[in-house]
């Protein structure tokens, strides 16, 4: 089954300079990018992209974290795309992150420290976290005609 996923770099992805090496592991992974760009987003756009968390005690910090630097979305597509990257990321909470994750090698901060500081964990990357939950935010984020179609060498291993 083939899926389409969203995945976001946050500020401190770009900061520390791994846009890159996060990119290249979605790609060593077999995940094909169909759309991608760089946009720093406003705090109606957080809102739109976070709804399910506005009003929630710790969405103050979300929102500040994710409007404070620029971010790269992309699109990427493939087999199980969102369970894939899923894996592929790791747990929400960096410290509970398995060696081998973006996430469990790239960062370390977990909820009660970032509680006691008074803001979010900076956690590198979003991901969708469901079929449903992709569907939408890849329809929020880019406009059928920002994402591509083409064929990868690699594709005639898939289908």
């Amino acid at each position: 089954m083939i899926e389409k996923t969203l995945v976001l770099i946050k500020p401190d992805g770009i900061q520390r300079a791994l846009s890159g090496e996060i990119i290249q592991r979605f790609e060593k992974a077999g995940l094909k990018i169909i759309g991608m760009k760089m946009q720093w987003i406003n705090s109606n756009f957080a809102q739109q992209h976070y709804n399910a968390h506005v009003g929630k005690d710790f969405y103050p910090s979300l929102e500040s974290f994710i409007t404070s630097g620029p971010v790269i979305a992309m699109v990427l597509e493939g087999v199980k795309s969102v369970s894939i990257v899923r894996k592929l990321v790791g747990a929400t909470a960096p410290e509970q992150s398995l060696p081998g994750t973006i996430r469990g090698d790239y960062a370390h901060m977990g909820y009660d420290y970032a509680n006691k500081q008074g803001k979010t964990i900076p956690n590198l990357i979003h991901a969708s976290g469901n079929k449903e939950d992709a569907d939408v935010e890849v329809n929020l984020w880019f406009k059928p005609e920002e994402l591509h179609s083409y064929k990868t060498s690699h594709e005639s291993l898939i289908f």
